[in-house]
């Protein structure tokens, strides 16, 4: 097993470790934005990458097109199938890494991740894979999130609080710029969309949206077990202060806000 074996054995541990089904409604609104901005109609063959439990299949799925949803983590593909299923919806699911996806060339009339596949090790395999199942005047469409906002932020208290990766490894942030889908996509596309948009979490008080994110976020589950109780007590305090430096509402709630893109590129 390399380093990037390695690398991608923990992460699907890792992703693997929080409550997705609970997380999933925060972020579908993208997920149907996207969808409309994609023209997603009924023909159509739609592919979701690193879907998670599938907010994008299922907004493909609804506008009538035949769409498949794949993930890297076995534990997303058993949620995704359930929801699927619970919704009544067709969904095909299959176990699969964005950056080598087990599907023929020219597949897919539209290939889509929201939040998924940007966090993927090596951005010019994933960009390479996007494009190669996407059929010749198809699309592939992206939400990213960008590094502005509460998410930046969180994941620097995360990395401030973890053991450094063995491998040099690119920003997943630098998807949510238009220089780095730029860069990541030269030579694939023929015509790109990029349009900014802005992710909004709200919770009623501080201590709610603490919870949440202990409860449904693999990475800092993670770190709570590979962490002293002292040091994770240490991580829980740097990140409910920058919570409530970063909090934009104004009747003592929570409200964090995360810049994100949205991105077309039309092959």
């Amino acid at each position: 097993m390399d380093d990037f074996d390695r690398l991608k054995a923990g992460a699907k541990w890792m992703w693997s470790l929080g409550d997705y089904d609970e997380v999933a409604p925060r972020l579908e609104a993208h997920s149907a934005r996207l969808a409309d901005a994609a023209g997603i109609n009924a023909g159509m063959e739609v592919l979701d990458v690193a879907a998670g439990n599938g907010n994008f299949a299922l907004a493909a799925a609804s506008r009538g097109a035949t769409a498949t949803a794949c993930d890297f983590s076995p534990r997303m593909v058993e949620l995704g199938t359930a929801r699927t299923e619970r919704a009544g919806l067709a969904v095909t699911w299959r176990e699969g890494d964005a950056e080598e996806l087990p599907f023929e060339n020219e597949s897919f009339d539209v290939v889509a991740s929201v939040f998924g596949a940007m966090f993927a090790p090596r951005p010019e395999r994933v960009a390479a894979e996007l494009f190669r199942v996407c059929r010749r005047g198809g699309l592939v469409a992206m939400a990213n999130y960008g590094r502005e906002g509460f998410l930046g932020s969180f994941v620097d208290v995360l990395t401030s609080f973890s053991t450094p990766s063995p491998l040099p490894l690119p920003s997943p942030f630098e998807w949510g710029t238009r220089a780095g889908i730029e860069r990541r996509f030269d030579g694939l596309y023929s015509r790109l969309v990029v349009e900014p948009d802005t992710l909004v979490m709200s919770f009623r008080t501080v201590e709610d949206g603490l919870a949440f994110w202990g409860r449904t976020n693999g990475p800092q589950i993670a770190l709570q077990s590979l962490l002293s109780a002292d040091r994770f007590a240490d991580f829980r305090r740097e990140a409910e202060a920058m919570m409530r430096a970063m909090n934009r509402s104004r009747d003592g709630g929570l409200e964090l806000r995360s810049e994100s893109l949205r991105v077309l590129a039309y092959r």
